[in-house]
Parts: C-alpha cells; structure tokens; sequence
C-alpha cells in the first residue's frame, strides 16, 4: 500500500500557482524589522524639532532614497560608508563655523550636538527596515552594513594626523572621545557636552608650550552591549601609539570638572540607552591578566591648578572597593587598597568608567603607560537654563543652555593645552 496521496490533476494545478503567487510576493511585505528603542524615541516630539531647526531632518530620507538605488551588498557598503562619513564631516563642519546655519531664523546654535545623534538614529532606522529589491541581504550583511555606519559616523574612520602644518610645524597629537546623550527616558531633550566638545574639535590645532598639536576625535555610543563587543578597543588600538596624549570625556556631576585618578573594572547595571543594564566585570579580551583598577597617566596636579576656566576642576581619588578578604563595598577617598575588588571608580560604574578603563587598560596593554598620558575627564553636568528645566513644558535650548556648553568646550580646549604644556 502507498503512503503517497493521490492529488487530481486540478488540485495540483491550483497548488502551483499558489506556490508561483507566493514566490512572485516581493521582499518588501514582510514585516520590516522592528526599530530599536533608541530609535523609538525619534518620533518624539523634542528629537523632531531638534532635527528640523538645525537642517538635519532631511539626512534620513536621502539616505532611505540612496539605499534604494543599491543593485549589490557591495554598493550598499559604499553607500552606507560615505553617507555616514558625509554625516559625521556635517556635523564637525557646523559645529565649527563651516556652511550654512540651516533651520531659518529657528535654527539652533552652532554647538548642539544633538541634530548628530537624533540624524544618525534616522539612519540606523532606516537601514534597518531597508530591503533590497535586487539582492539577498540576511542578518550577517545587514549587521556589517549597520557597524559601517556606525563606525562613519562617529567618526572612527576619519582619524588623520598630518605630519607637518600648513606653516610646516611639526605637529603634535590629541585623541579626544565623548559621547552621545543619554538618560533620554528622563529628559529627551539633553545634550552631552562630550560629544559637543568632540564636535567642536575635531581636526583643531591648539597651541602649546612646545609648538602646535592636531586633536582628533571619535564619540562612542552609550551602550553596554557596544562595549562588550570591542568597539572602545577597535577604535583605539591603532591610534594611541602614535599620538601624544588622550582622554576620555564624559558628563560627570553638577558645576565642576574632575580628573579621575582611577578607573574600576566593574559594570554596575544602571540602564543604557537601550534601557538594558549590565552588571558584571567589565568584560574585556584575556580575562585572566585583568586588573581590577587602572589609573590615569594625565599630568592631573597641574590641571587642577591651572586657570582653564568658570568651572572648578577637581583631582577625584574617591573609589568604592570591596577590600580584599571581605564581602562588603566601601568607599576609599583615597583610592584602592591592596587586592581589593572594583565597585565604582573615581567616575562611577556606568559607561563612563568603563570608557576610562577600557582606553588606559590598552594603553597599558600595549606597554604604554610610562610615555603616554591618558585618562579620563568628567564635564559638568550640561544643565537648562532656569524656567526651562521641567522636560513636559521645556524648550529644546535656551541662553544659559547654550552658554554652559560653550564654556565647557572651551574649558576642556584649555585642559588640553595645560595638560600638553605639562609634558615638555
């Protein structure tokens, strides 16, 4: 007896074209991939006008119209890479004078770092959802399209340090990184002076004590998954044997700058921009040589002396530990003990820390740490100005925002210098 069953002639007919109506059914009505939580935020009413009054709301639809002229993964690469790169170069060129202010008479102040963050989320949505008419993407081709973008535009493929100035000085090297915003949940509308400050120097030539340096700067995402995954290291690696000097920037506390001596290596789990937490060691390659503190190698004595500017900046040695043969967390003003375990560093246990950690534990790694000062630096708290500090009725910027941000810049540009005159 056959187990196969006998199908008439008209049936099987009607079951081939419901297999060719199926097979014809275009890729694009399959439900587009959902968007991330960052990017649900985009549809706010805060990130709108902020991409509106500075000109950057266009940035994502000429992308998504790019995208769709791809025919192969490889010119979407292209794509992606150039675009990306376009948006970061914008970005730097605003922050810095360069080209028109777009928004009209509504455009906001030059600073912001803001229409970046809210442009580049437009982008990763938009990728995202994309899919390509004339060619396979999958899962693996879509994740190297999204770390290209990513990589672009914030910058991590652009870092040059020319040899010589126009004027033919030999030129010394900066690396600066910041930030994106985050605690958006709280407040939609913040700006992270970090990632304001990393705009507003790229490619800059300061003066110092020993003739002109060139810093160039990189803004990383405030994601805990980013982090575990490389991207402080990727970024990092090829450039620190070259340069000079480093640091890592980050928003710290209210109305003061500190230097943060040391660095733990302990995540603790407040949530990311991605509302996700993490609480664990800092993951890192090669656990087994992994220390649980790591200190700055910046000349931090005669920063914290020096006039830089309205802000106070402070030498921060607080660390919390757990001391070696107990159980319980305590706080060390001045900082670890002997064998003791990471549970906050001088800047906490957020990403922030972890930046620090991660950039001087490979400086350290690559046998950096007697010629090469490096470190981390917490910015005041970027803050309203008053009458505008309640997130339900406030405007997106106002006078004293705007005045904050720029004295930080300006702040950390003269923390720079003092700590590049400090070298000689």
């Amino acid at each position: 007896m056959s187990l196969t069953p006998t199908v008439s002639p008209r049936l099987a007919a009607l079951g081939a074209t419901l297999l060719l109506s199926l097979a014809a059914t275009p890729a694009s009505a399959a439900p587009a991939p959902a968007a991330t939580t960052e990017e649900q935020r985009l549809d706010r009413a805060a990130p709108q006008e902020i991409l509106r009054r500075s000109g950057f709301d266009a940035v994502a639809p000429e992308f998504a119209r790019a995208l769709d002229r791809a025919h192969s993964y490889g010119e979407a690469k292209r794509i992606v890479e150039r675009q990306g790169e376009a948006l970061w170069r914008r970005a730097v060129d605003r922050a810095q004078g360069r080209g028109p202010a777009a928004g009209g008479a509504e455009a906001l102040s030059r600073d912001d770092d803001r229409p970046l963050y809210w442009a580049r989320l437009g982008m990763t949505r938009e990728l995202r959802q994309w899919k390509p008419a004339g060619f396979g993407l999958g899962e693996a081709r879509q994740g190297r399209l999204m770390r290209a973008l990513e990589d672009a535009s914030r910058g991590h493929d652009s870092v040059s340090y020319p040899k010589k100035d126009r004027a033919g000085h030999r030129l010394k090297r900066i690396l600066v990184t910041g930030f994106d915003p985050f605690t958006l949940d709280r407040d939609v509308r913040i700006s992270n002076p970090s990632g304001a400050t990393a705009l507003a120097l790229d490619g800059a030539v300061i003066e110092t004590a020993d003739g002109p340096a060139r810093v160039e700067t990189v803004v990383f995402p405030v994601r805990w998954d980013d982090f575990a995954e490389g991207t402080v290291e990727r970024t990092l690696r090829a450039h620190l044997p070259r340069v000079d000097l480093f640091t890592t920037i980050s928003q710290g506390r209210a109305g003061r700058f500190d230097i943060e001596r040391t660095n733990g290596a302990w995540r603790g789990g407040f949530p990311d921009n991605e509302n996700l937490s993490r609480t664990e060691t800092v993951p890192v390659t090669d656990p087994a040589t992994q220390p649980q503190w790591t200190s700055t190698t910046l000349p931090y004595k005669e920063i914290v002396s020096a006039a830089t500017g309205r802000f106070p900046v402070y030498d921060n040695t607080s660390v919390t530990e757990i001391p070696a043969g107990r159980t319980t967390p305590v706080v060390r003003p001045d900082g670890p003990t002997d064998g003791s375990t990471a549970r906050e560093g001088g800047g906490g246990n957020y990403l922030s820390n972890e930046i620090a950690y991660r950039a001087t534990l490979l400086r350290d790694r690559l046998g950096l740490h007697d010629r090469l000062p490096g470190g981390h630096v917490h910015t005041p708290i970027l803050q309203f100005g008053t009458g505008n500090t309640d997130p339900a009725t406030g405007k997106i910027t106002d006078p004293e925002f705007v005045r904050n941000r720029l004295d930080i810049i300006a702040q950390v540009r003269q923390i720079l210098t003092t700590a590049m005159n400090a070298r000689r």
